[in-house]
């Protein structure tokens, strides 16, 4: 089975330059923080009208740990 959520093979699955791990290093923090709230917002908005309404909100649920994940550690220094 093909991964959908966590590192799908069109967005480069999980290599270096996967593109979620190039865009967090040419992205600022404040970019890069958007960026994760728009698309937890792109994929909330469009739950179930493209790719079934479970796996919109998983990728939303996605977006939104990275977004935690970063404030996490942008506060913790």
């Amino acid at each position: 089975m093909t991964e959908k959520i966590n590192h799908p093979p069109h967005y480069g699955g999980d290599v270096v330059y996967e593109t979620i791990k190039v865009l967090k290093a040419w992205l600022s923090p404040e970019e890069y923080k958007g960026f994760l709230k728009g698309n937890v917002i792109k994929y909330l908005s469009r739950a179930g009208k493209k790719d079934g309404e479970l796996q919109d909100c998983k990728k939303a649920a996605w977006y939104l740990s990275q977004l935690v994940l970063e404030l996490e550690t942008i506060n913790n220094g």
